[in-house]
């Protein structure tokens, strides 16, 4: 079975890592349409042209199913793609609902892109889920960039994260939730600003979980944990066949660059 997964960057990176983790013996294909990131700043219209564009070029590549590994894109394009293709379509929503049910008296705090934060369906979500009024909003728009540009330790970034947390009470948290695929690669510097207690939580899960079910893929026992880690890029070209906004990655610096980010990742996955 050939399982496409795109986004506008390499944040949907984050989404077929979990998929590595929980998916054995299927084939990828990945879609980063680095031409048109960030897509978290632009016009609904723009992104759902961008979108279309994406599915057509894995839909040519005869997947089975297409994940949408961005929030941005889902929440402008999920409903339009599936009136348009007879294949199974999976989406992200931020995970708010599990956040939600962890917490008691504290408050939870989602960070997204602006698009994501305007679009009806957070808002929808929201609505349904949080009875007591406790979840918070924060743009961060920045993040993608400092996402695309390996930028996971610069001063710049601290600064960045320095400024936008100082908008809210981090201590007032207990559940933060990345409603952008692109910032789990931050985990470990969130984590120098909330509470030990403060949960990260971010929708890859549920929705490869959600994808095995569409598929009818079993779920393994135990299904945690083995530690992945690319050591050479014949290994990482074994799971998967990566496009840049339709161009082929075949240059070793392009392999480089994936496996620095996949490991990246795994490391993250201690936060």
């Amino acid at each position: 079975m050939k399982i496409g997964i795109f986004d506008s960057g390499i944040g949907g990176l984050s989404v077929l890592h979990e998929a590595y983790h929980r998916i054995k013996g299927q084939e990828f294909i990945f879609y980063a349409d680095t031409d048109h990131v960030p897509y978290g700043t632009k016009e609904p219209e723009v992104i759902l042209e961008y979108v279309r564009g994406c599915a057509a070029f894995l839909m040519k590549q005869g997947v089975d199913a297409i994940v949408i590994a961005c929030n941005t894109a889902t929440s402008v394009a999920v409903r339009q793609l599936r009136q348009e293709l007879e294949i199974p379509i999976i989406g992200m929503e931020p995970a708010v609902k599990p956040a939600v049910e962890h917490t008691d008296d504290k408050r939870v705090l989602v960070m997204a892109t602006p698009v994501t934060l305007r679009e009806a369906k957070l808002k929808t979500l929201i609505e349904r889920v949080d009875e007591h009024h406790r979840v918070d909003l924060l743009a961060m728009p920045e993040l993608v960039r400092f996402a695309e540009s390996e930028q996971f330790g610069s001063a710049e970034l601290k600064a960045y994260l320095e400024t936008q947390f100082s908008k809210v009470h981090p201590e007032e948290y207990s559940a933060l939730v990345m409603g952008c695929t692109h910032f789990n690669y931050f985990k470990d510097l969130y984590r120098e600003f909330f509470p030990a207690d403060t949960i990260f939580i971010d929708g890859n899960l549920g929705t490869i979980r959600y994808l095995m079910k569409q598929l009818g893929l079993p779920r393994e026992e135990g299904e945690e944990e083995e530690e992945i880690r690319f050591t050479a890029t014949d290994q990482l070209l074994e799971h998967t066949t990566y496009f840049m906004s339709g161009r082929p990655v075949q240059a070793e610096e392009e392999l480089q660059h994936l496996l620095r980010l996949h490991n990246r990742l795994e490391e993250m996955r201690k936060f």
